[in-house]
């Protein structure tokens, strides 16, 4: 976009190629936010980073993980009734999505209900 704004041409004005430069940093942002999702297992729970906000899960507080044909991605139900989204496994990759929401379902019945009795 900063070249673009350079090589517009002239009868676009500074504000023009300034809005040029400011819609391509909002855009570069967005893509970044888009790009960090991740869900991350480990030991002592799970950490889901959607592209605005990030949430630490302890095993015993993820109930299930389902995700049903053609969402955009899994759905985490918690203990306390409410559920999140899990941005970091995409549906649209599905042989990927599918092995990543296994592993995950597994690791939620082994250390979830291992805890709980």
């Amino acid at each position: 976009m900063v070249v673009l704004a350079v090589i517009v041409a002239p009868q676009f004005k500074a504000f023009d190629r300034t809005m040029m430069v400011l819609f391509g940093l909002l855009m570069a942002w967005v893509l970044h936010m888009l790009a960090r999702c991740r869900v991350t297992a480990d030991e002592a729970g799970v950490t889901v980073v959607n592209a605005f906000r990030t949430r630490r899960l302890d095993w015993a507080e993820i109930v299930d993980v389902n995700m049903s044909v053609g969402e955009p991605w899994p759905t985490l139900d918690l203990a306390d009734g409410t559920s999140i989204g899990a941005m970091g496994i995409n549906g649209a990759e599905k042989h990927l999505a599918a092995r990543q929401l296994t592993e995950l379902q597994t690791l939620v019945h082994l250390r979830g209900e291992a805890r709980e009795g």
